[in-house]
């Protein structure tokens, strides 16, 4: 079964709430009509109900089955106004300004019903950058117990494909971390193995990627890497992980025989941690659209209760899956 099958499978076997506060865009009404019909989520739109049924006759979208807020008229406003106020008061926020934050911002609106449960999760980011997806997350949700960072990761579901989990791989961070440090890469080692074995239901074994081997080159980056791997093996004895690794000593059995003897991870690698974002962001695109892999994310790991980013460039079908995640995560939540 394709991974993202799996996820709508199991989205199915316990509905989940999840809020699109992005009901503008015609990606997303178009996504509703697909996932009221596999029945994977129910849904929460965002806006004025007589613009979105307008947009949604429109672009031909059925979205019947979906329910629509409108901050304006709903009840639950003032409670999430002074909740955000509680929350950030400490940092200058005033009740008004707490009130103009959820009247404009859509996506903290959206945050605040998953904050009080009144929602289980959320998916934005079609017309939104990373920063504006997240900033309200952090700020609202904040770091889930035990986080030592909220990081982004990719699920790449390639077909026909021998390596990695039968063609499935996590890979991190793709979309958050500019430049984490040893320490830092560690931590997103150990987040995106509990994210992997939780998601696909399959033990993580962790690349940490270089353009080095084993010490086969001599630099900074290598450093880092390689520092990453010794804090991350006894930091988190639990994990499997291992590096510094080359690509192709990380998922090919026979390159990984050559240069990295005795590895329990090199070869049969299914979760690949890049040592920035220039190479994680450059390296999924790579493989989503040269191998015409399935790239389902960014997700965030390490906020409180689920909220995930899409990238600008995504279709209606990538909203689809990236909710049936979202609903498989609040289900772990």
């Amino acid at each position: 079964m394709a991974f993202i099958d799996l996820m709508k499978e199991k989205a199915r076997s316990n509905k989940k709430t999840i809020v699109l506060p992005e009901s503008e865009d015609k990606r997303t009404l178009v996504a509703v009509e697909k996932i009221m019909e596999e029945g994977t989520a129910n849904l929460i739109l965002l806006g004025n109900a007589e613009k979105i049924a307008a947009d949604a006759k429109e672009f031909g979208a059925n979205i019947e089955g979906a329910a629509i807020i409108d901050p304006a008229t709903d009840a639950n406003f003032n409670k999430y106004a002074e909740t955000l106020y509680e929350l950030r008061k400490s940092k200058g926020m005033t009740l008004e300004k707490a009130q103009e934050t959820i009247t404009k911002d859509l996506i903290a609106y959206g945050i605040m019903m998953v904050k009080l449960g009144d929602a289980d999760g959320l998916v934005a980011g079609a017309c939104h950058s990373t920063a504006d997806t997240l900033r309200p997350a952090l700020q609202i949700l904040k770091t889930a117990p035990g986080a030592e960072i909220v990081s982004g990761f990719f699920i790449m579901d390639v077909p026909n494909c021998e390596f990695g989990e039968n063609g499935t791989f996590l890979f991190a961070d793709c979309g958050l971390n500019q430049d984490p440090n040893a320490a830092e890469l560690a931590a997103i080692a150990n987040s995106s193995a509990a994210s992997f074995k939780a998601l696909t239901g399959n033990e993580a074994k962790i690349a940490m990627l270089s353009h080095s081997t084993m010490g086969s080159a001599k630099h900074a980056l290598v450093d880092k890497v390689a520092e990453a791997t010794k804090i991350a093996k006894e930091k988190y004895p639990e994990i499997k992980v291992d590096g510094e690794l080359q690509l192709d000593a990380a998922i090919v059995p026979s390159v990984a025989a050559s240069k990295a003897k005795g590895s329990e991870v090199a070869g049969q690698a299914n979760c690949l941690i890049f040592p920035n974002l220039d190479a994680g962001n450059i390296g999924y695109k790579l493989v989503q659209r040269l191998a015409k892999a399935e790239a389902y994310g960014p997700m965030l790991q390490g906020i409180a209760k689920p909220v995930n980013d899409l990238s600008r460039g995504c279709s209606a079908e990538d909203i689809v899956g990236v909710v049936a995640i979202t609903a498989v995560q609040a289900q772990m939540a």
